[in-house]
């Protein structure tokens, strides 16, 4: 059991109804608004599980987390509120399809409502703001257009493309339902392993209806209809506040020690990266 009323007070909303697919849209605009998609405990050195109700609690708490955490509480929410949830294993892909498939580096959801079947992803670093019906063609949310089709590669199985200015090329899935469970090795592995993007850098990623806000390391960057801007920060106080006000994170259980190790750990990272970005550009 997870704790409905909580979770819809987090989303700034009133418990629906009925559900039906003005419900949906607004439950997952809410959802991408207001719980970030973040990388922290894993610069943290902090394990977490991906259970349902561990997952919602982190959100109750004031924190995100990444597409098992984000899509498995969603998907325990929307149940609750009586919508027909399937999950399914999922890859985020480069520009040419994997021809394996899906590897299940990424959780997606579908909706089945009123005979016609959604893409529901509030997991999608910065993606879709609202959800997408399975079908065919383009769709454009705020200053992104994106591209759903049906995957060459994978039985039944959809590809959806992001706009060209996103974090990824595309995200493919596959048809059958799984377990929650079923990621419970891919997620070990991406939040432990010192070659996973997760470990090696920290993200913190927010949707709106204009555009997205996207912090990695010490670089903030915001893209919407204007373009694209972006500053480093250079001082832990300016880092934490943009953590707090820009992405809405609660980091009160972390204490004053672990705060000046994560933002030491961050920000030399960034030193390194500079320094490697300028060795790569000078004659």
């Amino acid at each position: 059991m997870i704790d409905v009323d909580g979770y819809l007070a987090v989303l700034g909303m009133d418990r629906p109804t009925a559900p039906t697919v003005e419900h949906l849209r607004a439950l997952h605009r809410a959802q991408v608004e207001r719980v970030a998609y973040e990388t922290i405990d894993n610069q943290l050195g902090r394990r977490t599980g991906i259970g349902a109700a561990e997952s919602v609690a982190r959100i109750l708490r004031g924190r995100g987390g990444y597409c098992f955490h984000l899509n498995g509480a969603f998907a325990a929410l929307l149940t609750a509120l009586g919508y027909d949830v399937s999950l399914h294993k999922a890859g985020v892909q480069d520009e040419v399809e994997d021809p394996e498939g899906p590897g299940g580096d990424h959780l997606a959801l579908t909706v089945e409502l009123d005979g016609e079947r959604w893409l529901v992803d509030t997991g999608l670093a910065g993606g879709m703001y609202e959800p997408l019906p399975l079908r065919q063609g383009s769709y454009t949310q705020g200053p992104f257009t994106y591209a759903m089709a049906p995957s060459v590669v994978v039985p039944g199985g959809w590809r959806f493309t992001h706009d060209p200015r996103g974090a990824f090329t595309a995200m493919v899935f596959a048809p059958e339902p799984v377990e929650l469970s079923s990621f419970a090795a891919m997620h070990h592995r991406l939040s432990t392993s010192p070659e996973s993007g997760f470990v090696r850098v920290l993200q913190a990623q927010l949707r709106d209806a204009t555009g997205v806000d996207m912090l990695r390391g010490c670089v903030l960057r915001r893209i919407d209809a204007a373009g694209t801007s972006e500053r480093t920060l250079d001082s832990a106080d300016d880092w934490y506040d943009v953590l707090a006000e820009v992405f809405h994170l609660d980091l009160a259980d972390v204490e004053a020690p672990e705060r000046a190790a994560l933002w030491h750990r961050v920000y030399r990272a960034h030193q390194e990266w500079e320094a490697t970005a300028q060795r790569a550009t000078t004659p």
